[in-house]
């Protein structure tokens, strides 16, 4: 501390609350700023990654139709075209049952996406403005 500058009990309660207000105003864009950096840094990967699984999809839909063509010609050597159909129908039904089931579990077991960094900074901010006020408004 300089020795000519004022010591924080002699200034003035109104330097002090303004100067607070300042000060937690730069903290709250500094907190927006961390939120949006970790938000971003958090989907790069995804966004990265959109244009490869979306042709992936498609040639996975491709070869998916061809492997149910494939399978219903099969079972129609032995059975009505209709009746292999309806079987293929109901064995892809049901792998799309547990498909969904285990899915979802899995989305339940998922950490979340909120940026906990800013928000565990946020409550330290918070905690450090409440000790300034308290310090300030005696």
């Amino acid at each position: 501390m300089r020795p000519d500058a004022p010591r924080e009990a002699d200034r003035p309660v109104a330097d002090l609350v303004r100067e607070l207000g300042v000060e937690v105003a730069t903290l709250v864009r500094q907190e927006i700023a961390l939120a949006k950096a970790e938000i971003g840094e958090k989907t790069k990967p995804v966004a990265a990654s959109a244009g490869m699984f979306g042709g992936a999809a498609l040639l996975g839909l491709g070869a998916f139709g061809a492997l149910t063509i494939f399978l219903i010609a099969l079972l129609a050597l032995e059975l009505q075209v209709w009746a292999a159909a309806l079987i293929v129908a109901v064995v892809y039904g049901i792998a799309a049952y547990v498909l969904a089931q285990s899915g979802k579990k899995k989305l339940h077991e998922a950490a979340p996406l909120a940026p906990e960094q800013t928000a565990q900074s946020v409550k330290e901010d918070v905690e450090w403005v409440r000790t300034r006020a308290k310090s300030g408004a005696r």
